[in-house]
C-alpha cells in the first residue's frame, strides 16, 4: 500500500477509535504491523494525529469549554469541572513521566495488544453487570474523591490495548457515574491527557522532525478529525441506548484473532 494510502487509513482507524473503549493504541499498532508502517516516522505520525482526534472533541465542546474557560472566575461550576478534569489528570503525568520509556519499549506489542483486548472486554461486561447505582450525573456534580479514583483507573490505559476511554469509563461506573457522564468526562479528560502524551513524545523525537513526511501526517491529521468527529457525536446516545457491552464483544473477539495470528 502507499504511503499516502496508509497515511488515510491510520487516520481514520484513530479518528473512529480514540473515543470508543476500544483502544486505538492497539488497533495503530496492529494495523500498523499489517501495513508495514514500523519504523522511526510512523512513530511520530501517531502521535501528532492524535490531535486531530482530540481538537474534534474541542471543536464539538467548543461551547462548554468556552464558558468554562472565562467563567473560572465567577462561576461554581466551571470552576468544579476545572478542578475534576485537572485532578483527574494529574496521576497520568506523574505515572507517565515514570514509565513513558519502559511502556514504549517493552509493552507494545501485538501480544500484548491481544491480551489487554481481552481483558478489558471482561471488565467492562463485569462493569455493566455489577455497577453499582448510579449517583453522579455529570462532571459538575462529581466528587473530588471520585475524580481522582477516575484518573487512576486512566492510567491502566498505558498498557496498550487497554484503552483510555475505556479504563475510565469503565472506572467512572463502578464509582457510580451514569453511562453518559462517565462518556463525556472520558471526552473532556483526553484533552489534557493526550495533548500532554503528544507533548512529550513529540519532545522526544524532536531531533526527527526537520525530516518529517509532514504531508502524509497532516493527511491522517485530518482524516482522525473528521472521523472522530462522526465518533464523538454519536457516541453518547449510542451508550445511552445500548450500553458498553457491543464493544466488550467485539475487544474479546478481536484479541483471540490476534492472539491466533501472533501464536
Amino acid at each position: 500500500m502507499s504511503d499516502t494510502l496508509s497515511a488515510v487509513a491510520l487516520g481514520l482507524i484513530e479518528g473512529l477509535t480514540e473515543f470508543l473503549p476500544i483502544s486505538s493504541t492497539g488497533h495503530m499498532i496492529i494495523a500498523g504491523d499489517l501495513l508495514g508502517f514500523t519504523n522511526s516516522f510512523s512513530k511520530l505520525f501517531e502521535v501528532v494525529i492524535q490531535m486531530g482526534a482530540i481538537l474534534a472533541v474541542c471543536w464539538l465542546y467548543r461551547e462548554k469549554l468556552w464558558r468554562t474557560l472565562t467563567g473560572l472566575g465567577t462561576q461554581g461550576e466551571a470552576r468544579v469541572f476545572a478542578r475534576n478534569v485537572t485532578l483527574a489528570f494529574l496521576p497520568a503525568v506523574f505515572i507517565g513521566l515514570a514509565a513513558h520509556d519502559f511502556i514504549k519499549r517493552v509493552l507494545f506489542t501485538p501480544s500484548v495488544v491481544g491480551w489487554a483486548f481481552i481483558l478489558g472486554g471482561l471488565a467492562i461486561l463485569a462493569a455493566e453487570r455489577w455497577r453499582p447505582a448510579p449517583n453522579c450525573s455529570s462532571t459538575e456534580s462529581m466528587p473530588v474523591a471520585t475524580a481522582i479514583k477516575i484518573g487512576l483507573f486512566q492510567c491502566l490505559a498505558m498498557i496498550p490495548g487497554t484503552s483510555r476511554s475505556g479504563a475510565t469509563i469503565v472506572g467512572a461506573l463502578l464509582l457510580g457515574v451514569t453511562r453518559e457522564a462517565a462518556t463525556e468526562f472520558s471526552f473532556f479528560l483526553a484533552i489534557p491527557t493526550m495533548a500532554g502524551a503528544t507533548a512529550l513524545d513529540l519532545w522526544k523525537a524532536r531531533h526527527d522532525l526537520g525530516e518529517a513526511g509532514w504531508g502524509l501526517i497532516a493527511i491522517g491529521f485530518v482524516v482522525a478529525f473528521m472521523a472522530a468527529l462522526v465518533v464523538v457525536r454519536g457516541l453518547v446516545g449510542f451508550v445511552s441506548r445500548r450500553g458498553f457491552a457491543p464493544f466488550a464483544w467485539y475487544r474479546i473477539a478481536a484479541g483471540l484473532v490476534i492472539l491466533y495470528s501472533v501464536r
